[in-house]
């Protein structure tokens, strides 16, 4: 079977992708597939790369040139596709795009079309998932706890800022985060600890997305939890980011490493189980399939905050999800298996559904 590895793209998490995608490249069980490469530009330009019965060397490799562009000589050689030619017999899709226009159903939309198997969550939950406002909708309503928010729109802010100030401060306390509503990798989150840093904030957020949302920041643990499953859904141990730093920002994450990670994390039975069952539940509320990621906010006195779910985790060699299940006894290399195995069954069963239908 061929694996369509689909990565890049043209938000701002592009390099994350890119990383990831070498990450799951070097453990695909290559004696039952071969990988098909496909690179998304920062243009949006798709670029089919030469078919991969073996790892590449560096990540670099996969950054396809094309036509007479000038490169490094680490890079292969690509050809421009149109998105549509996806489409084939005894192949998967995995994409491992990142960020808006890959886990926020638009590409997903595109796979359903097509009439594709695709590795992840479906149209809905990755659209609703990437959305902190709209999810933190879904969350109130499965009785999941939450920290104080405030949702704020880009033509609120132009019209009368000082609205604005006065619906965040007087509902939330310094200090406060601001995040852009659909963004990920902690791109364009900022932290305020005053009306000044605020305006800042808001306006950095605002580059990035015209939906924002204000959060009350908390003294707390972040603890994240590994989500796996179409209908029977599996959650790992939690782990937690031990930061040196306020808070996970993208270099922390993806260049610098600043952080440690704690597998399992060290809380009690108690809260370990509430947060699992947390997260199967926020996974449930999104109709997710396939994988996520639940990220909390667990205090001093153990009260638990969902933060947010990332339909589309990273792979990185970095990156919490893969660890957290092998810290949980699923391998790498099994964990890809495991996400293949999963799409092809809820293809299956929307091709069973499709054909009750045309009954």
């Amino acid at each position: 079977m061929k694996i369509s590895l689909i990565y890049g793209g043209k938000s701002a998490e592009h390099d994350i992708s890119i990383l990831t995608a070498f990450s799951i490249i070097k453990e695909v069980y290559y004696k039952y597939y071969e990988v098909q490469p496909i690179y998304i530009t920062k243009a949006g330009q798709w670029i089919k790369g030469p078919v991969l019965t073996e790892p590449v060397t560096n990540h670099e490799q996969l950054k396809f040139k094309f036509n007479d562009e000038t490169t490094n000589d680490q890079q292969l050689s690509g050809v421009e596709i149109q998105p549509t030619s996806l489409k084939e017999e005894d192949a998967v899709i995995f994409p491992v795009l990142h960020g808006p226009n890959g886990e926020d159903g638009t590409v997903q939309g595109l796979f359903e079309v097509i009439n594709m198997p695709y590795v992840g969550t479906g149209v809905l939950a990755s659209a609703c998932g990437m959305d902190k406002i709209i999810s933190k909708y879904l969350f109130q309503q499965a009785g999941i706890p939450q920290v104080p928010y405030v949702a704020v729109l880009k033509n609120e802010w132009l019209r009368d800022e000082e609205q604005v100030f006065m619906r965040c401060e007087g509902s939330l306390l310094y200090p406060m985060f601001v995040k852009p509503a659909n963004m990920g990798s902690s791109v364009g989150i900022t932290k305020a600890e005053n009306r000044f840093e605020l305006i800042s904030a808001i306006k950095t957020a605002l580059k990035y997305d015209r939906r924002i949302v204000v959060e009350q920041g908390i003294e707390a643990r972040e603890i994240e939890v590994a989500v796996l499953g179409n209908a029977d859904v599996h959650t790992s141990v939690p782990g937690e980011i031990v930061k040196s730093v306020d808070f996970y920002d993208y270099d922390s994450k993806y260049l610098t490493n600043d952080v440690q990670l704690q597998i399992p994390a060290l809380v009690p039975d108690s809260v370990s189980a509430q947060l699992r069952e947390y997260a199967a539940a926020a996974f449930e509320v999104l109709d997710g399939s396939g994988l996520s990621r639940c990220d909390f906010f667990v205090t001093a006195n153990d009260e638990i905050f969902i933060n947010e779910v990332n339909t589309m985790p990273g792979f990185t060699q970095f990156s919490m999800y893969p660890l957290l299940w092998e810290n949980t006894g699923l391998s790498y290399g099994d964990l890809v298996e495991e996400l293949i195995q999963l799409a092809l069954r809820r293809f299956e069963e929307r091709q069973a559904y499709q054909m009750k239908s045309d009954e």
